[in-house]
Parts: C-alpha cells; structure tokens; sequence
C-alpha cells in the first residue's frame, strides 16, 4: 500500500511517500480502508523528535474510513461500516489496523471527512471544556489560537456551556471565523510587542478580575502572559506546546499568581473506559449530525502532500483541519 514513512526524525522534508506492506488484520481489530487522515500538532512532534518516536514509522493518529476485514473477536463492527479513530498510528496510509477500543462508528448521515476532521480535535475540546477544568455558566475563558482546530471547537462547547469567550488570533480573518464561531474578543497577539505584559493587559480590559480559565496549545510563546491572565484561584491549561515546551515552572509563581492552578493534560488520560469514549465520541459526532457543532476544513491535500500539510499548519496558516486523502 502507499503510505507516508519517517526514517528520520526532522523536518516537513522527512515525510516520505513510500510503498509498504499492508497491515493484517489481527484479534480484536479491524482493517480499514482510510477515507481521510487528520493532520495534527502530535505528528509534528512525532515527526521532528519531539515526542521520540522509533523509526521507521508511518505517522497520523486521526483519520475516517471505512471497514474492509474484521479481526478475530469483533462483535460489534461489521465490513462496509464507516467508522472514525482518534489515537491510532499509522493513519498516513491507504490502510490502518485500528483496535475496536479506538473505533467509533460514524453516523450513516455524517460524512466521512467531517469525522475525520473532528474526531482529535474534537475529543480534546470536549475533555478542555467538561475536563481539565469544567466550564460553568458564567465563566469568562481565554482559548488561544481560537481559529484554529481544536480552538473553533472548545469555542463552540464553552459558548454552549454559557461561558464567554476571549480568543487570541493571528490575522484580521481568523478573527472573523473566531468571531463566527462564538468568540466574544478576538484579540491579535501578532499586534503585541511583549506577550508577557500587552496580552494580560487586554484581556483585564475585558475580564478586570482575569479569566476563569486560560486554554494554551501554543506552549512557550504564550505561557507568560497566560498565568498573568488567569483570576485568583482559577486554571491554566497547558494542552499542547505549538511554539515550542514551556520551561520549568518554579511553583511559588503558581502562588504569586493568586493560588492559580496549572495542568498539563492529554487525552489518553481522559479515555481511560469505554464508557468514557463512547461518551465523548458520541456527543462529539452527534453534535455534528444535530448541527450543534460545526467543523471548519481548511483544505484537503493529497497523500504524498503530507510534507506541504505539516509546513502549513507549522506556520499557522491554516483555519480549521486540514486532512489527507490517500
């Protein structure tokens, strides 16, 4: 099968096209014909060593499809079913073995690419928003790169949980889609001269106590003037490191701060039964099928554009998911 193979960890440039095996089906899988992958953040840390991964390997966690071999033990998936993953390896493929614990069927009136493009992103707003730190009615919230994937979701889900939302963007027209998307302040961090001090300064224009909480995927660039956002006593949320890891944090900062408290989750963490996947994976696409939820794809590249894919969301030029088709 075609696929996408690191053999070295480095640039967008070690996102290979290469021809290998096609993955067997074994007990308890099922064998998938991928409709459409999900780029994420998380393969970017994969693919530039980051997160050390062994190589060689395919990279991609995220993806829709449909079953094609079901694997010894399978009882409640069948050949021909649509269904969608969101913690599989390998999704850079024409086919991936993804175990029953990480398929989520799809509704027949979802298409394949919307549960592609949300079941990552999705999955981790939704744990942010009822999780990490449950959003309350009332609450003012700060979610930085509010247009990008996981942003324009954790929008959505704060707004419906009756929060107001500040979002931090990079352009005039991430604002707009921020702005669409339920924001309430969009503010432009590429107008701040100083992260640390101009950002808590516009968001206590708005919210003069600070933020209930602050969502952070962007990592080092941000984290100063995050913890300088957040009111006494509330959370900020470290889920991802976009601009590169957060060095060590001397704890008394934490106290200087206003007793704030500070996680650093990922998702596997807040999978951990079936009953919780099934929960979250299911409000996720029925919200999608009901219309609540709205997913913004920014573009859909080929399989062997996977290196064009990871150089566009690196530089922050994309607005919503981007996907691959093999």
């Amino acid at each position: 099968m075609r696929a996408i193979q690191v053999t070295r960890h480095g640039g967008p440039e070690v996102l290979q096209p290469a021809v290998i095996d096609r993955p067997e089906v074994s007990p308890g899988h099922v064998l998938v014909r991928v409709e459409a992958a999900g780029v994420n953040f998380i393969d970017t840390y994969q693919r530039s060593g980051l997160y050390p991964t062994p190589t060689p390997f395919v990279p991609g966690k995220e993806g829709a499809g449909e079953i094609v071999a079901v694997g010894e033990g399978v009882e409640h998936l069948v050949e021909g079913e649509g269904i969608a993953w969101a913690f599989t390896q390998g999704s850079y493929a024409e086919y991936v073995s993804v175990p029953v614990s990480d398929a989520y069927p799809v509704p027949e009136d979802v298409e394949l690419d919307m549960a592609a493009a949300v079941m990552m992103q999705g999955l981790t707003a939704h744990y942010l928003a009822t999780s990490s730190y449950a959003i309350m009615p009332g609450d003012t919230v700060l979610v930085h790169a509010a247009a990008g994937g996981v942003g324009l979701l954790l929008t959505q889900l704060a707004v419906a949980r009756g929060a107001t939302v500040i979002g931090t963007v990079g352009s005039e027209d991430k604002a707009r889609i921020a702005l669409q998307a339920g924001v309430t302040h969009a503010l432009r961090y590429d107008q701040f001269e100083d992260m640390a001090t101009d950002l808590p300064a516009a968001v206590r224009g708005i919210a003069p106590e600070g933020v209930a909480a602050v969502y952070d995927g962007v990592g080092r660039a941000t984290f100063d003037g995050s913890l300088a956002c957040v009111a006494r006593r509330g959370h900020l949320v470290l889920f991802g490191a976009a601009s590169g890891p957060v060095a060590p944090v001397d704890p008394q900062r934490l106290n200087a701060a206003g007793s704030v408290y500070l996680s650093r989750p990922t998702m596997k963490d807040f999978l951990t039964t079936p009953e919780e996947r099934e929960q979250r994976a299911s409000d996720i696409l029925n919200g999608i099928l009901l219309g609540d939820l709205t997913v913004r794809i920014d573009r859909g590249l080929s399989l062997e554009e996977a290196a064009e894919a990871h150089r566009a969301l690196e530089a922050r030029e994309t607005t919503g998911k981007v996907l691959l088709h093999p």
